[in-house]
């Protein structure tokens, strides 16, 4: 079974345009005990990530993305000239982890966040509640296809 997930970067870290550009990469930096979890844990190769830009005007999801490669150590946080090191965290004893996507499939036209707060089908969408900071989170595929249909897609469309 395919799970579906929602994972937030910034237009200026890691845009959506560069993951196209690169074809894949490694999801590193996340620092949240609950979203190591889920990427260590959870995501499994197949399973479909709506690449979401935050923290920009309007934040939006700007296409889909596959999990190429399950949980596995987060070697930048080893590097102690990486932004995400972490002292604790060792080869032997990993602190944090990371999967690897590729793009699916890229959106003609943004979904944004304002127009989702207006989907009643969307309102217990977990990016829509108060206080959701999570960079890495489950999304319900009724959410998940709904959102599709909002960018005039179907799941045809990612499959």
């Amino acid at each position: 079974m395919t799970n579906h997930w929602l994972m937030k970067s910034e237009l200026d870290v890691y845009p959506w345009s560069q993951l196209q550009i690169d074809g894949w990469t490694h999801w590193d930096g996340v620092r949240n005990y609950q979203a190591r979890n889920m990427m260590r844990d959870d995501m499994k190769v197949g399973d479909m990530v709506m690449f979401y830009h935050s923290n920009c005007k309007p934040p939006h999801v700007a296409g889909i993305a596959r999990v190429r490669r399950e949980g596995y150590p987060d070697f930048t946080s080893w590097d102690a000239k990486s932004k995400y090191y972490d002292e604790k965290s060792s080869p032997d004893n990993p602190r944090w982890f990371m999967v690897d996507i590729e793009p699916v499939l890229s959106f003609d036209s943004i979904v944004d966040l304002p127009s989702m707060r207006g989907e009643v089908n969307l309102e217990d969408m977990p990016l829509l509640r108060k206080g959701q900071r999570l960079s890495v989170q489950p999304v319900p595929e009724e959410h998940f296809e709904h959102i599709l249909r909002m960018a005039g897609h179907t799941m045809e469309d990612v499959e």
